[in-house]
């Protein structure tokens, strides 16, 4: 911004547009100047005055959202209007049907469906909640076009995100991790995943990394001697096969070095798998695309020996997010493992623009259907009945959006491609719901196995059915899949409804046999009889004849509703609100009490305001120094999460509005729980000299100790509580001194929860 100070805002505007045109015109096959033209001058009067957070015009940032879609996803003419005025129906007087007077019902539904799952992200809804991202998917069955620009946006606030308060920047990278870096993968889009995901850790945890980022800067010259040592005689091998190909190195992104640190509790130094190097070749017209793959392969396995079990052939089978190449991990100089990704010049299109380039390469009248056409029919199928729980919705979702993918196969050979965690019951519902409802097992490799059975890559399945089974509702714990779950829940519904309907049949018979008034008060003794909660569970049970209503006496309806028992049940009962009501009453003078929390300000969390402002979270147990967030509880009060808790996460998601932020002051006065994961050689005397450095050398207290030896090596877990995470470090740094003892790490016990 420094550099463009000096430049009006006008001319800003324009050098940006000129940017865009630019990119429209290398990137877009059937040009309409004159259409985006129209487009961008409506906008840029639309917006006239009106300035970003940052202090730009906040035109730009439309601008930079076609600038990605044309650039980075690779849409057309129709995604760069629709880019260009996506805020003008929700932040100016123009309405939708102002849009499609002028530039048709396409670009007018795009916006539209843009403009239904706004909510103002850099408003003060800053976090758009479950509801929103319900609108957000059901946009998938109209137009998908409407979510690629959706994460276009998403990306370009992320890449703005500093002019933002801390406790906003949170809730925004929460739900980004949550949802929109899932979806960019689900759709093909790996680069903008990861950088989706990187910003989300930059604003979450900046120390974390940049050092991280410090660590790699470190290495850049040794990886770069290593890598020109490596690709020396695969690209002469490439040569002699007369290839033409473009040969680069990949590092790990940051992000996925965090995971993989936390996930299998590693030190930076432990994640070994860097570098990578990704070849690109030009395909040859006189072979199969395929066979040229493996040709490629050759030359890099002639000179390097593969990692048995880290082949990945995606060129056979592809992703379900459209995903084709052959990974292969090698032993590089050194000692190294390298990974090589090997693809043609069209795999690494689809690969880096996703869904767009999947289209442009489906040719003829009838191309084939790929995985991911599969998933976005499935998707529209979870929408024919979404769930009435929003988060719920969300949830069900989810289940496939991030998934691994396993390949398995039908009776007669058919490869299909299921998430990782399936059982035979949910690949049952993805060949036919019939199928899945009249399940009773399956023969997996010719081996009888119940519907849970869980499924491996490669295994044959052939589904048993029976016309007399029917859907059981423990069925919903052996599925995984949001088809599975969506069918069975339907069905579950379809029944509820007809048990009630049925037992309010029953029940109306029943009165006008005994001649007995049907209401609110017979209703009640009934309840009361059968000790039953609400009405909804008296007609269901009816229904399914759980009940009898013939062995009753007729004197309980009798009975004076204005008896003291009478009256104690209907108010614990019938009537929670009164209850609600009274307690509110008798905790007037606590919440008097409560302290005003100004979620605008950052929380300072001392020893003294302990007790009467916050409460640690048991999901996560932060300590002084770790990275963290408040939510606010219904009773004022703050619960402490660390920013990476997976529970933190789905709050930051679907209760944004309750998100604060906080930071710690404190004396360490207080004591907080922490786990110590201690590796090592297991000679005579290390667990003393372990105790001796723990308890005597730095006075910390052990709560618990598990220890385990098995062929000359112990692992133990050490339970300890401390101050701060300085003073875990400083007994990690003492411990580490200890010759028999190879690691020691803080284990975050959030990290595999998620």
């Amino acid at each position: 911004m420094e550099e463009q100070a000096h430049i009006s805002d006008d001319d800003l505007i324009k050098q940006e547009y000129w940017f865009l045109i630019e990119e429209y015109k290398s990137s877009v096959r059937n040009l309409n100047y004159e259409l985006v033209d129209r487009a961008f001058h409506f906008a840029a009067k639309a917006h006239e005055g009106s300035r970003r957070r940052s202090g730009e015009p906040y035109m730009i940032h439309p601008i930079s959202v076609a600038r990605i879609v044309v650039k980075e996803i690779g849409l057309g003419t129709t995604s760069v209007c629709a880019s260009l005025l996506h805020d003008v129906v929700e932040d100016t007087d123009y309405t939708v049907e102002d849009i499609r007077n002028l530039f048709g019902d396409k670009i007018a539904t795009i916006v539209d469906g843009l403009t239904k799952i706004s909510g103002g992200v850099f408003g003060e809804q800053a976090s758009t909640q479950a509801e929103n991202f319900r609108k957000l998917l059901l946009t998938i069955s109209e137009d998908v076009r409407v979510i690629m620009i959706k994460i276009a946006d998403r990306l370009h606030n992320m890449r703005t995100l500093s002019s933002m308060p801390p406790a906003k920047q949170y809730k925004i990278a929460g739900e980004t991790t949550y949802i929109y870096a899932p979806l960019a993968y689900r759709l093909g889009l790996h680069k903008i995943k990861t950088e989706l995901e990187d910003l989300s850790l930059k604003f979450e945890h900046p120390e974390i990394y940049q050092q991280l980022k410090n660590k790699l800067f470190e290495g850049e010259t040794q990886r770069q001697e290593v890598y020109a040592r490596f690709v020396k005689p695969i690209e002469n091998q490439l040569q002699l096969m007369n290839y033409e190909y473009d040969i680069e190195m990949r590092v790990k992104s940051i992000s996925s070095i965090w995971n993989k640190m936390k996930n299998k509790n590693i030190p930076f130094e432990d994640v070994y798998d860097l570098l990578a190097v990704r070849i690109v070749f030009r395909t040859r017209y006189d072979i199969e695309e395929k066979n040229q793959s493996w040709m490629v392969y050759s030359a890099v396995t002639s000179h390097y020996r593969p990692h048995p079990e880290r082949i990945r052939d995606w060129v056979s089978t592809p992703k379900a997010n459209g995903y084709e190449a052959l990974h292969v991990t090698v032993m590089g100089p050194e000692g190294i493992w390298i990974e090589v990704q090997i693809r043609s010049e069209r795999m690494h299109e689809i690969a880096e623009k996703g869904l767009s380039a999947h289209w442009k390469y489906k040719t003829g009248e009838n191309p084939t259907e790929t995985e991911l056409d599969n998933w976005l029919k499935t998707i529209k199928e979870v929408f024919e009945d979404p769930e009435t729980n929003a988060i719920d919705f969300l949830d069900t979702f989810k289940l496939n959006l991030f998934a691994t993918e396993i390949f398995v196969f039908t009776p007669k050979g058919e490869i299909k491609t299921m998430p990782q965690g399936s059982t035979a019951l949910d690949f049952a519902f993805y060949l036919h719901t019939d199928l899945g409802f009249q399940c009773i097992g399956a023969k997996v490799n010719y081996k009888l196995e119940p519907l849970s059975h869980v499924l491996n890559s490669g295994d044959q399945i052939e589904v048993l059915t029976s016309k007399k089974q029917t859907p059981q509702p423990e069925w919903l714990n052996f599925v995984s899949t949001a088809r599975a779950k969506t069918k069975l829940k339907e069905v579950f519904k379809k029944e509820t409804r007809s048990y009630i309907s049925n037992g309010k049949m029953i029940l109306d018979a029943y009165f006008q046999k005994m001649k007995i008034p049907n209401d609110d008060e017979s209703l009640d003794q009934l309840m009361l009889y059968f000790k039953l909660k609400n009405r909804k569970d008296l007609f269901y049970d009816l229904g399914k004849e759980l009940l009898s209503l013939e062995e009753i006496d007729k004197k309980v309806f009798k009975q004076k509703t204005g008896s003291k028992w009478m009256s104690y049940w209907k108010n614990q009962f019938l009537n929670p609100r009164r209850q609600e009501l009274k307690a509110n009453d008798e905790d007037l003078d606590a919440i008097a009490q409560k302290p005003i929390i100004d979620r605008k300000k950052t929380i300072e969390l001392t020893d003294d305001n302990k007790d009467e402002l916050y409460v640690i979270a048991d999901c996560c147990n932060p300590i002084p120094g770790d990275d963290v967030l408040g939510y606010i509880n219904d009773d004022g009060k703050i619960t402490l999460h660390k920013r990476q808790c997976a529970v933190a996460t789905k709050l930051k998601t679907n209760y944004g509005e309750r998100i604060v932020s906080a930071q710690w002051v404190s004396k360490q006065i207080f004591s907080f729980p922490a786990i110590l994961e201690i590796k090592g050689i297991d000679t005579q005397g290390v667990l003393s000299q372990i105790i001796k450095v723990i308890s005597e050398d730095l006075e910390v207290n052990i709560q618990r100790i598990n220890l385990e030896s098995k062929d000359g090596i112990f692992e133990g877990r050490f339970q300890i509580s401390v101050h701060s995470t300085q003073q875990v470090n400083d007994l990690c740094m003492r411990i580490l001194k200890i010759k028999a003892v190879n690691s020691v790490l803080r284990i975050d016990e959030t990290a595999n929860n998620g």
